[in-house]
């Protein structure tokens, strides 16, 4: 899950891809599906049944992006009109749909942060049922340092029927996330900087500091050299650094 926690939520998505992929197996990806690699999307380019989604900033879109990427044209934290951490299902549906994104397309997204917004993507979409979506590893720098097919030309866009359906309940409410402070089923995983979950980087509104037994293990060091590849670590690396830290598939996880 991710928790809700108002206006000052943090929104990092990536290692809610990174525990869903990893959950209960001793090596390999528990969940490969989630990832898409660059080879696999190149391969499919053009096929109706794919929308490819570049979750950047529009600025960065319109110079450059993934040949048939659309843009994402609302703010990549999804919010909704009152600025709740997350859209309400008929203006999350009412957003997809203007997008082109239907519900039977498989959606690929990617971004050149990291993975930062194309999982927080995936993670609204798996929230509102749509199970069928995936994160291009390595994202768009991954893809460019490849020679992979780029441009500056966007893709009509015909407006497509998404419907919101049942979903795995990725969202952790506020008075859950009270609930959970203490309990030994469950980890409440900060993956800001350390500086932030110190309270030496009062961000947040000037909140320094961290939930009460929040353990800390930043999202960035599960990903490989530099900053910002996006290209996840090996399984077996990344599942030492979620031991290591208490982060284990029996347990309850509550990541913001």
């Amino acid at each position: 899950m991710v928790i809700d926690v108002g206006v000052w939520a943090v929104g990092v998505l990536t290692p809610r891809i990174i525990a869903a992929a990893m959950a209960g197996r001793s090596s390999g990806f528990a969940h490969p599906e989630l990832l898409a690699e660059t080879d696999w999307l190149a391969e499919r380019l053009g096929d109706p049944s794919i929308r490819i989604v570049d979750c950047d900033e529009l600025p960065a879109y319109q110079r450059l992006h993934i040949k048939g990427a659309i843009g994402l044209r609302v703010h990549h934290y999804l919010k909704g009109e009152d600025d709740t951490y997350l859209m309400g299902p008929d203006q999350f549906a009412e957003t997809m749909s203007k997008h082109g994104i239907g519900s039977e397309q498989t959606v690929v997204a990617y971004d050149g942060m990291g993975g930062l917004y194309a999982a927080r993507l995936w993670w609204a979409l798996d929230h509102y049922g749509h199970t069928n979506a995936k994160v291009l590893n390595g994202g768009f720098r991954k893809w460019f340092e490849e020679a992979r097919p780029v441009t500056a030309e966007q893709p009509h866009v015909e407006r497509a029927k998404f419907e919101v359906r049942p979903g795995a309940g990725r969202l952790c409410r506020i008075d859950e996330m009270r609930d959970s402070i203490g309990r030994d089923d469950t980890v409440i995983w900060d993956v800001r900087s350390r500086a932030e979950y110190t309270g030496e980087d009062p961000r947040q509104n000037n909140h320094g500091g961290h939930i009460p037994g929040a353990v800390h293990l930043e999202w960035l060091d599960l990903t490989q050299p530099p900053a910002h590849s996006g290209i996840l670590l090996p399984p077996e690396d990344m599942r030492a650094k979620l031991e290591a830290a208490g982060i284990t598939p029996e347990k309850q996880v509550l990541v913001h």
